[in-house]
């Protein structure tokens, strides 16, 4: 369907896309009241919109291994299975029995198309459950964020995996559904055995000053230990592609443009930090849903600074970077906090969204 765009410009065309609704949204902050029903309506019809639009682009790209890192791995186990080619499944068995079963009556573009949809929809009822009539704005926070269109393009057993965790945390209230889409998402990657665990943590021990604590304590052992934490990490017996990506023996994967100790993301992770304290101490949010939000962030991404220096730390980077965006704007469209609330907000999606546009497209 989108043959005719050239793939070098394809990743370049959806971030511009974003950029205009970024642009459109501050602008209607600061000329509208949140309260407007109008345009809220408009809203929500644009979000729909952009929903669509972006699960067929995105679905339907061309799996070039060049401008789509493992997309080209994946369309080639798809075919493999399609024409019968014996595959042993060890492990993510539920990516890759659904990719078995979706080879038996899918060709390529419409089983891309399908991951598509998985990987997207539970962000939309993630922010339609919180958000209410507010769900576009949280919604654009998650298609904004740095990661979002790379681990739907890219990394895809793990941005799948993260989605189904969104799925668990949009059931929060039914704890046995919550756990079955955590479980769901272990088996898609068992990357995301992390943020499980970092869940589990953070509901057992219910103070946020100590996730504070863990992830300021974070940064000076990782700038002093080094490659020491990816080594020990990597020997406590992680599935084989996990630990891969903390000793560097998945040299077929993208990785950061640049390793070592990566200040740029440090900074982009902390306003997660900085954001989650200035709500719950200065604003006093008690929450119990944002405070263990907040510990999740806290503890997974407290992990991701201890191997900063691996290769490959950008798979665990997203372990704790998809959980910003709610992180930030929960509070905010939940709860009374400024006075003009409104502009606030689009002053604070928009600096959240151009760092993405930043680093994805200028730099």
């Amino acid at each position: 369907m989108f043959d005719w765009i050239p793939l070098q410009y394809y990743t370049a065309i959806h971030y511009h896309v974003l950029l205009m609704v970024a642009l459109l949204i501050l602008f209607h902050a600061y000329h509208f009241d949140m309260k407007d029903n109008e345009s809220i309506q408009l809203f929500n019809i644009l979000g729909y919109a952009v929903v669509f639009v972006l699960i067929i682009y995105m679905g339907l790209r061309q799996p070039s291994g060049i401008y789509f890192g493992d997309s080209s791995s994946y369309a080639k186990l798809f075919k493999g299975m399609q024409e019968g080619a014996t595959v042993q499944i060890k492990k993510d068995y539920m990516f890759n029995y659904l990719t078995k079963w979706c080879s038996s009556f899918m060709n390529r573009p419409v089983y891309f198309l399908f991951l598509s949809v998985l990987y997207t929809i539970p962000y939309l009822l993630f922010s339609r459950k919180y958000f209410g009539r507010y769900w576009f704005f949280a919604l654009f926070m998650f298609i904004g964020s740095y990661s979002f269109w790379s681990a739907g393009t890219n990394g895809l057993r793990n941005g799948l995996g993260t989605s189904f965790f969104i799925m668990g945390l949009a059931v929060y209230d039914k704890k046995y559904w919550m756990y079955f889409w955590f479980l769901a998402g272990y088996f898609m990657h068992a990357s995301v055995f992390i943020p499980i665990v970092a869940f589990i943590l953070s509901g057992i021990y219910k103070n946020p000053k100590v996730y504070v604590y863990i992830w300021l304590a974070a940064i000076p052992l990782s700038l002093v230990g080094g490659s020491f934490w990816a080594s020990f990490f990597g020997g406590l017996g992680f599935e084989d592609r996990t630990a891969g990506y903390l000793t560097n023996t998945e040299g077929n994967l993208e990785q950061f443009s640049q390793t070592g100790f990566r200040w740029d993301f440090l900074l982009y992770s902390a306003s997660g930090v900085f954001f989650g304290y200035y709500f719950i101490f200065k604003k006093r949010i008690t929450d119990s849903f944002y405070i263990h939000l907040f510990g999740v962030y806290c503890i997974a991404n407290a992990f991701w600074i201890l191997v900063i220096t691996a290769a490959f730390s950008n798979r665990f980077a997203y372990l704790s970077w998809f959980l910003i965006a709610p992180v930030i704007a929960y509070p905010m469209f939940r709860y009374k906090i400024w006075k003009n609330q409104y502009k606030v907000f689009g002053i604070i999606l928009f600096a959240y969204f151009m760092f993405t546009y930043f680093m994805n497209v200028i730099k």
